[in-house]
């Protein structure tokens, strides 16, 4: 079962500093119709899936950026954003300003929740999350809402996240290659051991990472710690992850070049001997290592929380990721 079940204009949040949180009343709510131009730039949404209720912010581009004519009906990209675990969608949306950055390109951005503020990036079922496939039926779901209700279009569908968030997204990239245009994560890692994903067709994925990151290190995290409130899932490096890609989309060898800041490793799709689902030529995979950062998004304004690293500032990586899923050619 899918269903909207509520959608709020949220007033003032189009800054870094609004709340999401203090949503109007619902006497100021309004149904979601095609992403018309009158429609509210922002809002907070809830969609029924199965039986549960999940909660996303919604941001629209304006009409001119939408389509070149002034006609804000037309299809628009979707790029769908992924916080990180114990955080949640409106720290995500300050961290990176992805909204304004992809609102200025014409997409429509949407910031799903995670349940108990994470995600099920792992397909090892545990006592927290007993079905490991749930936040992939919502992420699904939530594509096709967004299709329908406010002109996505279905061709240009990407995803993104941070740490777990970004594992997130690589795991939507793994399992539905078909359904997306595009991944990128920062910080997140693909999980393995008992929890391994494992990419099933070509797609283009962007891996951001950070040299020194001492919460998830570069090297991948194996053995992780015992948590009391949500297992910590083993993962493979960085590099690893990105390897995983470029193999399910047939590539060659890779390419590293050093660049301001940090380092490239770029794969090329094969056009012709990729196993599986729809075929992508010129598309690649990219791993950029950043110098001097930690387990933090490159170029954010916002402080990390104690012990996660430095931000780089070498490497804006919201408008590195939406340059590449928009055209993830070797040039990116």
């Amino acid at each position: 079962m899918l269903a909207l079940a509520v959608v709020l204009p949220l007033a003032g949040c189009a800054t870094d500093s609004g709340s999401p949180d203090t949503a109007p009343s619902a006497s100021g709510s309004s149904a979601v119709g095609g992403g018309t131009a009158t429609a509210a730039p922002e809002v907070r949404a809830q969609l029924r899936v199965g039986g549960d209720i999940r909660q996303y912010l919604l941001h629209r581009p304006p009409a001119q950026a939408a389509d070149g004519d002034g006609n804000g009906d037309g299809p628009k990209p979707l790029l769908i954003a992924f916080h990180g675990r114990g955080a949640d969608a409106a720290e995500l949306r300050a961290k990176t300003r992805l909204e304004r950055a992809a609102t200025a390109r014409g997409m429509l951005v949407a910031f799903p929740e995670g349940l108990g503020h994470g995600w099920g990036a792992g397909a090892q079922a545990t006592k927290q999350r007993p079905d490991p496939a749930l936040d992939v039926r919502f992420t699904e779901a939530l594509i096709k809402h967004l299709v329908r209700t406010e002109r996505a279009d279905p061709d240009q569908v990407y995803v993104a996240g941070f740490s777990n968030g970004g594992s997130m997204a690589l795991r939507m990239a793994a399992e539905r290659p078909a359904l997306l245009a595009g991944a990128a994560s920062v910080s997140g890692q693909l999980p393995t051991g008992d929890a391994a994903v494992e990419p099933t067709g070509p797609v283009p994925v962007m891996v951001v990472y950070g040299a020194d990151d001492p919460v998830r290190p570069l090297a991948g995290l194996p053995s992780p710690p015992p948590d009391p409130e949500e297992p910590i899932l083993p993962t493979r490096s960085a590099r690893d992850s990105a390897a995983a890609f470029a193999a399910a989309g047939g590539a060659g060898e890779p390419v590293t070049r050093e660049e301001k800041g940090y380092d490239r490793t770029v794969w090329r799709l094969g056009k012709d001997d990729a196993p599986g689902g729809d075929r992508r030529s010129g598309g690649t995979v990219q791993l950029l290592v950043v110098d001097d950062a930690g387990h933090t998004w490159p170029g954010s304004t916002v402080p990390p929380p104690e012990g996660f690293g430095p931000v780089s500032k070498a490497l804006d990586a919201t408008d590195t990721i939406l340059d590449f899923l928009t055209d993830p050619g070797p040039g990116h």
